[in-house]
């Protein structure tokens, strides 16, 4: 009650001042103006997330690797926890691990367990496809002992080496592989010459090759030796050999090149030929990356 007297209190003062300041006569309001009143906006209805047929959201959380039960309940008593974009606070809401898209701090939660995304530390020789029929080696060799049928995530050319991704998740790789997305990648680049520092205004400020410009993120010298230079850059491209290219263009042509990093994947200390899966952290920040 105190709260709406109060408001009545500030709201009388105002239209007193408005009636003067218009030239209306005191206590019969502001004049009018012809013009209708504007109507305050309205809160978006919120959607109901809860099924009551699903599981206890905690529990969904709990098996999806985000903690025990407790801890999860207090993620949701915080409100880090979304659910189709809905905010959720009350511990006794279900959902269907199926169909529900849930996000906590921002982040998607992989729901799906026959869901599976593998990094693989592509060895140079090796091209970028599952299967090759000139019958070169392929990745099929090092994922053979999977029952998933995997795509792969973009490509390495055959001399390059490092990380690349497989999945089962035809949407993510579509999204990862899209340049709408812009997901950035890291390389780690051996090149010849000496590289000097002018030469990170010149990548940064757009390169122009044969089919297009190209631009690089981030640019950073890592060694620099009498006749050779080892450098890092990040950019979103994904055009082929792009990075060969982009390097031959500027004087430098390109003796080793690795990929180190995918988005938030990092290649890490895997070794050449090996592979690992990623856990559903890596996954849902892959997913949230590309928008899922």
């Amino acid at each position: 009650m105190s709260g709406t007297g109060a408001r009545g209190h500030r709201g009388g003062g105002r239209a007193g001042g408005a009636g003067r300041t218009g030239g209306g006569t005191p206590g019969r309001g502001p004049r009018r103006t012809g013009r209708p009143a504007r109507r305050p906006a309205q809160a978006a209805e919120p959607i109901d997330v809860h099924d009551p047929d699903g599981v206890r959201l905690q529990k969904v959380l709990a098996s999806a690797g985000l903690g025990s039960r407790r801890a999860c309940e207090e993620l949701i008593a915080a409100g880090r926890v979304t659910v189709d974009g809905q905010v959720v606070t009350e511990l006794g809401v279900r959902v269907d691990p199926l169909t529900a898209v849930l996000h906590v701090d921002g982040m998607r939660v992989q729901l799906d367990s026959s869901v599976v995304t593998i990094a693989l530390n592509k060895p140079a020789g090796v091209v970028s496809t599952m299967h090759d029929p000139e019958g070169r080696p392929s990745l099929t060799q090092y994922v053979a002992n999977r029952e998933e049928r995997l795509f792969h995530v973009g490509r390495l050319d055959a001399d390059s080496e490092g990380l690349l991704l497989l999945t089962n998740d035809g949407e993510l790789a579509n999204r990862l592989a899209h340049p709408s997305h812009g997901v950035p990648k890291t390389y780690l680049v051996e090149v010849q010459g000496r590289v000097r520092e002018a030469l990170g205004k010149q990548l940064k400020a757009g390169v122009e090759l044969e089919d297009g410009p190209v631009t690089v993120d981030e640019f950073k010298i890592v060694q620099v030796a009498s006749h050779a230079s080892l450098v890092e850059i990040v950019l979103h491209e994904g055009r082929n050999r792009v990075v060969r290219r982009l390097f031959e263009e500027v004087g430098h042509p390109v003796d080793r090149l690795v990929r180190t990093r995918i988005g938030p994947i990092r290649l890490g200390d895997l070794r050449p030929g090996r592979t690992r899966v990623l856990s559903k952290t890596e996954v849902g920040s892959l997913m949230t990356a590309v928008g899922m």
